[in-house]
């Protein structure tokens, strides 16, 4: 049939990726319709009990979505056909089945907008920042409860009901649906590329966080996608890129790896090209911002062969940019790491000192102290500084890491 593929040959897995793909388009599609995010999520859930006992057999649709957003819909007319609201769904969408159209054109304007809707209406400032990061891996990532849960190590119960929390938020506080317009743009878009960027760093800070990190790396190419004309977008999915090709070096058996003792021979090549290709284009558009300037970063590493062969004053200077547009102690500690390497570890040690009162309970300080205190030879301190920071680290392999360092500086 012409609006089907692989008629036949697809199993449980295909079904489960091809839903997953076109879980979020739907959703954001039947929440516009339907007024309610619950309801939507059950027609989309309910659809793919259809979808599970057809897909296999007839093949899976060239345009899940649409099936899915059609079987969802024909299912809530079924149901409440009878009420006002049945007959006033079938009037909105007296038009051809979605799964039957062949020229998508569905996709091209209301779906864009209907997904960008959702993105925004996830990542709203009104909502705690873990409601949102829940929020946009269920409904945007099509992560189920238990897959969410597993992904920040708590229940599935307790995901679940912060997930209900957060959906009664949206609907007490009145969250609009709507891409927000005007002056409030950029702020809106930073919360919600800052989320898709915590959501990579929780999968990144643990050896089993690869769901985590995949995730975001997708939406962050979808955001892209719907908004094109968005720099700090691009920037930011590059960044993703640009870390994530280090991936397979960051782990041994569990453990943490510096990045100077990495294997660079296990970078993946293909993303940082890709990464460094997107960074050229956003130094072209010289519309600069914190995401882009961080991934322009992370393309001086990746061009590295080694640490010692790192141009260090580059990073530098993209540093003191940074700082000029996103002025935390954070940049600032980071920012006082690379002084190290330029000027020698007094110098670094001294940018560190200055910093520490405002990032007293923050683990990395105490490491980069560490790390400067070891190069300087003075090892009961270098000690100190590790202890101090494996005992504010919240991970375990963090954790183990620094303890590790502690030791091996005083051997």
């Amino acid at each position: 049939m012409k609006n089907r593929v692989a008629a036949g040959s697809d199993t449980t897995g295909d079904v489960e990726a091809a839903f997953r793909e076109a879980y979020g388009k739907a959703v954001s599609t039947l929440v516009r319709v339907f007024g309610d995010i619950s309801s939507a999520e059950d027609a989309v859930q309910d659809a793919f009990v259809v979808a599970a006992e057809r897909w296999p057999a007839g093949g899976i649709p060239a345009n899940p979505a649409g099936w899915i957003v059609t079987t969802a819909r024909n299912h809530a007319i079924d149901t409440f056909r009878r009420d006002a609201r049945g007959r006033e769904l079938q009037r909105e969408m007296a038009q051809p089945p979605l799964g039957e159209q062949t020229d998508m054109s569905w996709e091209s304007d209301t779906v864009v907008d209907d997904q960008l809707r959702l993105i925004f209406t996830c990542c709203h400032p009104a909502l705690r920042p873990e409601h949102q990061i829940a929020l946009t891996l269920r409904l945007l990532g099509g992560l189920t409860v238990d897959e969410v849960a597993r992904s920040f190590l708590i229940s599935e119960p307790a995901m679940s009901k912060r997930l209900t929390r957060a959906k009664y938020k949206i609907k007490a506080a009145n969250i609009p649906y709507r891409v927000p317009d005007g002056a409030e743009l950029p702020a809106r878009l930073r919360t919600v590329l800052t989320v898709l960027y915590l959501i990579y760093n929780a999968g990144a800070d643990r050896p089993d966080g690869g769901t985590l990190r995949i995730e975001s790396i997708r939406l962050a190419r979808e955001l892209v996608g719907l908004m094109p004309d968005e720099p700090e977008a691009a920037g930011l999915l590059a960044l993703l890129m640009l870390n994530e090709s280090r991936a397979q070096a960051r782990w041994d058996s569990g453990r943490v790896v510096r990045l100077k003792d990495q294997d660079r021979s296990l970078w993946d090549s293909v993303l940082i090209e890709e990464g460094q290709a997107i960074v050229l284009r956003c130094i072209r558009r010289a519309q600069p911002g914190p995401f882009q300037i961080q991934a322009a970063i992370q393309a001086v590493h990746s061009a590295a062969s080694s640490v010692e062969a790192t141009d260090w004053e580059q990073i530098l200077d993209n540093y003191d940019r940074l700082m000029k547009m996103a002025p935390t102690a954070v940049v600032a500690l980071n920012r006082a790491i690379v002084v190290g390497e330029i000027h020698g570890a007094d110098a670094g040690l001294e940018s560190i000192i200055e910093l520490e009162e405002e990032l007293a309970g923050y683990h990395l300080m105490y490491a980069a102290r560490g790390a400067m205190l070891g190069r300087l030879g003075r090892r009961e301190e270098a000690e100190q500084a590790y202890l101090k920071a494996a005992e504010l680290a919240d991970g375990e392999a963090d954790r183990r890491f620094l303890l590790e360092q502690a030791a091996a500086i005083c051997e």
